[in-house]
């Protein structure tokens, strides 16, 4: 608890730069960087469990139905990869690592950007726990002009990432699940793989 702002900026410099290897030396579709990330969400887990506060960071089931309509639009933010139609252009293996590869990454983002930085900032300010989760996580996708995405396209994504975290954050604040947040990011990301 001492050191907490200094370990969320930590992972998240961490979680950059292994990325941001991962994708400029193998790509997301490749096995390798499927086990880098895989091995991230693992020592989250851990770290979680000998903090003993996995329930602290979100990773509880709702219990109280009425919340659960706060999940109604995660529904449709789903769908929108498919809204255009699917298309495969990739082998199956590809397709495989890069679904294992998408979990991954949604996990992590949601552990890191809504568990541990929101629930830091949180006993501060809420309001501004809030704002930071959100603007860190859109401004996070940043990184993906140092991998080669074009200016417009990451400029867009980084707006909806902004709006998408701010939806997550008032979810896990609202719910005190994670588990919501973490299954919607990871089949956004999934489902990229079919977008047209």
């Amino acid at each position: 608890e001492k050191h907490e702002t200094l370990f969320c900026i930590l992972l998240i410099v961490i979680y950059i730069l292994v990325n941001s290897y991962c994708i400029q030396n193998f790509g997301i579709e490749d096995y390798r960087s499927t086990i880098i990330n895989t091995i991230l969400s693992i020592a989250l887990i851990i770290i979680m469990i000998k903090l003993k506060r996995t329930s602290y960071y979100g990773l509880i089931k709702v219990t109280n139905l009425k919340k659960y309509l706060y999940f109604i639009p995660l529904i449709l933010i789903v769908s929108i990869n498919l809204w255009n139609g699917i298309n495969i252009n990739n082998s199956i293996f590809e397709i495989i690592f890069y679904i294992l590869n998408m979990i991954n990454i949604g996990f992590i983002e949601e552990i890191i950007f809504r568990g541990f930085l929101f629930k830091m900032m949180e006993k501060d300010n809420v309001k501004s726990a809030i704002i930071a989760s959100s603007v860190t996580f859109g401004i996070g996708h940043i990184i993906n002009l140092l991998n080669g995405a074009d200016l417009v396209p990451t400029l867009m994504q980084i707006c909806y990432s902004i709006s998408i975290g701010y939806l997550f954050v008032i979810i896990f604040y609202k719910s005190k699940s994670l588990i919501p947040c973490i299954i919607t990011h990871c089949l956004v990301n999934s489902l990229s793989i079919f977008n047209v």
